[in-house]
This record gives structure tokens, sequence and C-alpha cells, in this order.
């Protein structure tokens, strides 16, 4: 490692004065300085990207070299070589544009389709805190506990419950939270207010030295909006008593300052027969600066809460019998409360051309209660076998990232170095699991206790670029440290583990032109365990491992047509983890997935855009005998796509499906869980400053189940319990009128 520093030091030195290359800064219409914006060398393949200035440096530059700027939203802009601006400063100026494909450019970047997928973003703008995880290619989501809940995942042949395989952030906050009284990585989205996400990055595979927890399927950022352009207020109003309220105002505009405030309130029922009494209540306010030259701040504050009751999930007998409709239920006591508050700081520094520091922290507070009842009658036949799970957890962390650009040789290629450390400690009290009756009353506790969890970590990257080549080699180092106090002990019962990871990756990208790239992905990643867990079994099986690897494919074939496709493998040492609602460990051992990725996306005209993504997984179990190596709830295939129509005479809209394929519910794939395929309309028309609008779930008004499980239960009147599939009921048709102003 010293020999390495001492070589990255001595390139940073080495300065060829006969270097050709090209700078300059980049500017919108109303000379703003942009930053992210792509410079393309179409000759050799070489890029780059504007800083917060909006200034950049592209090496490798030749006589004759056309040079590219592009950015969604803007008008491409070229630029040729000549004896006049070679090795010269210049002025690029950008005018906005519609979004379009043509502005897509693709690069020997390590990720390069989250560029792409932003395009969904722009067109389609994400309409509920439901839809966010949707906009990424293969990740279907379900709800079963009356919307209050965190959403169950899928991703890459992987049921991972409420997060515990996918790592979810929000402008650096990190949205999973480790050792929860549900579930291990439980990732509640819904105190993001969908009309403040700027733009979604995510990555499938564990690739990524930056990311660490739980991102072994993949990982999500959200980034949400640093400026609004317009105040707004919107009002939602529909069935089954459903009403939604948006403001987002601006406190302050300078040139380089400004804040705004946002807040959502979202009230129904649902179509349940038992009314669900649902509200959600968000605030959020953010202060950003930026001076245009080196500096960029931004200060954020929000505040979450929710209250809901859940009719939960209900067995197929009792449907098929008549004893309850498809939107009934057997316990109607099932619901909770959660809430959460946030303050978190994101700076960066230019501290010149070619060095950048970036830093964030963090500190949250949380609280969640949920009762849920999945068996029924199965453990208690008089009072029944409703559970409580609660916790009280305050969330402290901080990273810091250095990064230096670093030309070689005759300034023929890039090497850019990245070093950051930061930690993550969770002080979690009184988090609990107890048998209670009607909400009211306690019966038993079988879990209670205190948890302190510490994540220290460091990465380091490397990025090489020369030509139409991007190599990027990384290293991730986690520390844990796992401590629980068990207060159902009479004696002060506190047990502690410890454990270090370290994690190779390797990013190899070509580059081939602005229209074929190809990469290949290999790392290694780990989902940590619940601390419970961890102290429970002396430290073993803490950080399961996970190894996996892409070869892939994206293409332009036509101006306004992209398409991707990857295959792919993922091995898992251990899916190991905590089963909050039952309270155990399942040890299911190591697993295997390998499958395939295809997605494409096209620009029928100006003002019509089709997007469609396929996913195929095999998924079996290693160590268990053929026929009993499903994993359950995996799966094999999914699709989602859609059409949209944006700005064609004030009209805007779309028409998105998603598609799941039945998959095994149990080891033997003796009881399967329903496919469904889903569509969703909304259209728009706009006057002046003026929407109206009108949204449709499930248009087809398809039965559909939503969330499924293989559960044994037993009902108040059964002598037996059965084994079966126990189903929260797919929303029916669910329609919304909606209307907006901007000023």
């Amino acid at each position: 490692m010293k020999n390495l520093i001492r070589l990255i030091t001595l390139l940073g030195f080495v300065s060829i004065v006969n270097a050709h290359e090209i700078t300059g800064t980049i500017v919108s219409d109303d000379q703003t300085p942009l930053e992210g914006v792509g410079i393309y060398n179409k000759t050799t393949g070489g890029y780059t990207y504007s800083n917060v200035s909006g200034y950049f440096e592209l090496d490798d530059i030749s006589l004759g070299d056309i040079i590219l700027f592009n950015s969604l939203g803007y008008i491409n802009q070229e630029l040729t070589i000549t004896e006049s601006n070679l090795n010269s400063t210049v002025k690029i100026v950008l005018v906005e544009s519609a979004v379009s494909l043509d502005q897509v450019i693709l690069v020997s970047k390590v990720n390069t389709l989250s560029n792409i997928v932003n395009l969904d973003v722009k067109v389609s703008p994400v309409k509920s805190s439901q839809e966010i995880l949707r906009k990424v290619p293969g990740l279907i989501i379900g709800q079963h506990a009356g919307g209050g809940k965190a959403e169950q995942i899928f991703l890459r042949g992987f049921d991972i419950d409420h997060g515990t395989d996918i790592a979810i952030n929000v402008d650096g906050l990190p949205v999973n939270m480790v050792s929860h009284a549900h579930g291990q990585g439980y990732a509640d989205m819904h105190f993001i207010i969908p009309e403040t996400i700027d733009n979604i990055d995510f990555g499938k595979g564990s690739y990524y030295a930056e990311k660490g927890n739980f991102n072994t399927a993949g990982y999500v950022d959200l980034k949400t909006k640093e400026v609004i352009d317009d105040n707004l207020i919107s009002l939602e109003a529909g069935q089954f008593n459903t009403l939604r309220a948006l403001s987002m105002f601006k406190l302050t505009e300078s040139d380089n300052s400004n804040a705004y405030v946002a807040s959502e309130l979202v009230l129904t029922d649902g179509a349940f027969d038992s009314p669900q009494n649902f509200n959600r209540l968000n605030i959020m306010g953010r202060y950003n600066f930026n001076n245009r030259e080196n500096q960029n701040l931004s200060v954020t504050l929000s505040h979450f809460q929710s209250k809901w009751d859940a009719s939960g999930q209900i067995p197929v007998r009792s449907v098929n019998d008549g004893t309850i409709g498809r939107f009934g239920a057997i316990d109607d006591t099932e619901g909770g409360n959660t809430s959460r508050s946030n303050f978190w700081v994101n700076h960066t520094k230019q501290i010149d051309e070619h060095t950048k520091l970036t830093s964030k922290a963090f500190v949250s507070k949380y609280d969640f209660e949920l009762f849920s009842n999945f068996t029924f009658f199965l453990e208690d036949p008089v009072n029944a076998d409703q559970i409580h799970q609660k916790e009280d957890r305050t969330i402290l962390g901080a990273e810091t990232k250095y990064q230096r650009t670093i030309h070689i040789g005759d300034h023929d290629s890039q090497l850019k170095y990245e070093t950051g450390v930061g930690f993550r400690y969770d002080d979690v009290n009184d988090v609990q699991l107890s048998r209670t009756k009607n909400r009211k009353e306690l019966l038993e506790r079988l879990a209670y206790g205190n948890v302190d969890e510490l994540n220290g970590y460091g990465f380091f990257n490397l990025t090489y670029k020369k030509n139409k080549w991007t190599i990027n080699p990384g290293l991730r180092l986690d520390y844990f440290k796992f401590d629980y106090e068990n207060l159902l002990s009479e004696a002060y019962d506190n047990q502690s583990e410890n454990k270090v990871f370290v994690g190779p990756k390797l990013n190899v990208v070509f580059g081939a032109s602005d229209k074929l790239q190809l990469f290949a992905k290999t790392g290694i990643g780990y989902h940590s365990n619940d601390s419970r867990v961890v102290t429970a079994n002396n430290g073993k099986e803490i950080l399961p491992l996970a190894y996996s690897g892409d070869l892939g494919i994206i293409l332009k074939p036509a101006k306004k047509l992209i398409v991707n496709a990857a295959l792919w493998s993922l091995f898992l040492d251990q899916e190991f983890v905590y089963v909050g609602d039952a309270g155990i460990v399942e040890p299911s051992g190591k697993t295997k997935r390998y499958g395939v990725d295809f997605g494409a996306r096209y620009q029928l005209t100006d003002w019509m855009f089709v997007n469609a993504d396929i996913n195929y997984t095999y998924a079996r179990s290693s160590e268990e005998p053929s026929g009993q190596d499903y994993i359950p709830l995996s799966p094999d295939l999914t699709s989602s796509g859609g059409l949209s129509i944006k700005d064609i005479k004030n009209f805007s809209g779309s028409l998105n499906y998603r598609y799941i394929k039945d998959r095994p519910a149990n080891e033997d794939n003796s009881i399967v869980a329903e496919g469904y395929f889903v569509t969703d309309f909304n259209l728009n028309y706009t006057c002046n400053n003026w929407t109206f609008g009108v949204i449709v779930e499930n248009l087809l008004n398809t039965e559909w189940n939503e969330t499924q499980f293989a559960t044994e239960s037993r009902l108040f009147n059964e002598v037996n319990s059965v084994e079966e599939i126990h189903f929260t009921p797919g929303t029916p048709f669910y329609v919304r009128g909606k209307v907006s102003v901007k000023f």
C-alpha cells in the first residue's frame, strides 16, 4: 500500500509541457455554471465531467477531434478541435431543451445505465412513495400492512423482505435499519416526498467500494432537489376516502443560495372492509448554498410520522369457503405507527481543478411500533397470536471522501483515486418482541433489550481511463461492533461481538463508441446479521459474504433507441437473517443465483417514450437436494415498462405495467405464490400554471395478490393447523383526481 501511495504521489507531479488538452467552463444560457455535464471525445472515447464551477479538463486531444457536450435537458453541442482552440480555454453555453434520448451518450463509465434510467424519471416523474423503487429496472415491490409498513422488495432472484439485500440511501442518509425490531435491513422510504426527487442512482451487484452493508443484490441512491423552480400546491382526492395534499414553497432565493420547504399529507381508508384509518405527514426543509466556484453546501431537516390499521395477510381457505371476502380480515386489530426525524448536511469543496473533498453528516431519531398476527390461533387458541414489535432508535453518522485526478504520461490517460472514511452508530433502546391482545394487553415478552451497533469503514477506489477503456479496482474495509443488553435477564446481561470485512471490487468498461459499451464487473459484498442473533450465536455468521459478477452490453443502434443486456451470477454464503415476525433465526445455507437482464428505451417521437425491462433468474439453495432446493418467494421472471407522453398539446401522462410470474412459496415448490400483471395509468392537462390530472391504479381491475407467504396457521374453529398461501390482496381499480398550481 505504501508503494502504491508513493507511485500515485509521483504521478501527481508528472507534467508534460507539450501535452494537448482542452479546458473551459460550461454555463446555461443565463450564464449559470453547470455541474455534471458530460464532455466526450468522439474520436478517442475519452470523457470527463464539469465540476461545481462548470470547469472541465479533457486530455489526449488532437487536431480534428470532435468533442461532444451533453446533459439531460439541454441540447447537445459539438466542438471540433482546431489550431485556435487546442491547448486553450473555451466557454460552452448549453441551451435548455425537452428531455430526449438524443442527449444520452454512451461512455466508458462504470454506471452508465443509471444515467439512462434517469431519463425515465424526467419523462415520467415519480407520483407516490411506493413508486420510487419501481423506477429501478428489475425491482418489484409489494405492500402488505396497510401502507404504513415498508414495502417487500424483489430484485435479482431475492425476496429481499424489507431491505436485507439492497442498500438504500437518500442524499447520503441511510434508509436501511440494522438490527430492526421487525426485520434486518428494514428500509421505510415513506419519509421521502416524491415531488422532491431529482434523480435516482442505482447499481446491481456488489461492485462498488463506497457501498457497504446490504449491498449484495444492489443499491439505490436517491438525490432530492437542491432547488425548486416554482412554488407548488397540489391536491388529490379519490376512492376509499383518499386525500393527498402537497405543497412546495421557496423560502429564499438568490444567485448563490436558496431555501425551500415541502410538505405532504396522505389520508385513506383503503379498499379493505375494515378501514385502514391511514394517515401520513411529511415535512422537509432545505437550505442550499453554491458559490458557483468551489463550494456547495446543503442542509436538510425532515420529519415523518404515520399511523394505520391493517387487515393483515389472510388465508386462501377463508376466502374460498366464503368466510371472508378478498378484502376481509381474520384479525383487523393489526397496524401500527412510526416516525422519523432527520437532520443531514452535505458539503462539497473543490480544492483545485483536480482535487475535491466531499463530506456528509447525519442524525436521525426513529420510532417504530407494529402489531401483527400471522398465525391467528396457532400458538394461543384463547388469546390469539398477536405480536407487538417496537423500538426507539437514534442514528449518528458521518463520511468524508477525498478525490484527486492525475494526468499520466503525455496527458493521454488519466488516473483518479478516491479514498473515504466514515462511521454509523445505531443506539436502539427497548427493542422488543411481545405477545399482546387487542393492542392493549401485554401477555408475554419474547425478546426485550437494548442494541448498540457501530460500523466504521474505509474505502479506496482507483479509476484509470485511457481512450475508450476505464478500469476501476476498489477495496472496502468495514469494522462492526455488536452489543446487546438483554433486559429480560434478572442480572445484568450484556454481550458483545465484533467482526472485520475486507471486500475487493473490479469494474472494467470498454466504450467502443458513443453507441456501444461493454462491461465486466465483479466484487464481494455482505449483509450484516442482527445484533441479537450475533451475540446469541457467539459471533458466528456475522457478515455472510456475497460473490457476484456481471458481463453486459449497452447499445444505441439508433439515435433514439437504447438497449441493455447483462449476464450475471451471485453466490451467497448464508441467507441467515433474523425473522422479526416470529422472533427466530432461519439459516438457509448457501445459495446460488444466475440471471439475465434485458432492457430497452425508445423515443418514438419528440413527445412519446417507450421503455421495458425483463429479468430472468435461476435461484436455488446450494446445499439441498434437487426438488427441495427452491428459495421461497424468489421470483424467476419479472418485467416492467410503459409508454409515456410529454408536452403534447398540453397533455402528459403514462401507461405502465408490472409483471411477476408464479413463484415457489416453499422449498419443494408444493405451494405456489401466484403471479400477476397489473397496469396503471395517469393523464395530466396543463393550462398556464394549472394542471388537472387523473391517476388510475390497476386500470384493468385485475384480481391480484400483492404479497404472499406460505404460512402455517389455525383459525378459531379449526382443530388442526393448515399450511397454505396467506396473502394481502392487491388494490382493485382505484381512481383519484388531481389539481395543482405553480406560481
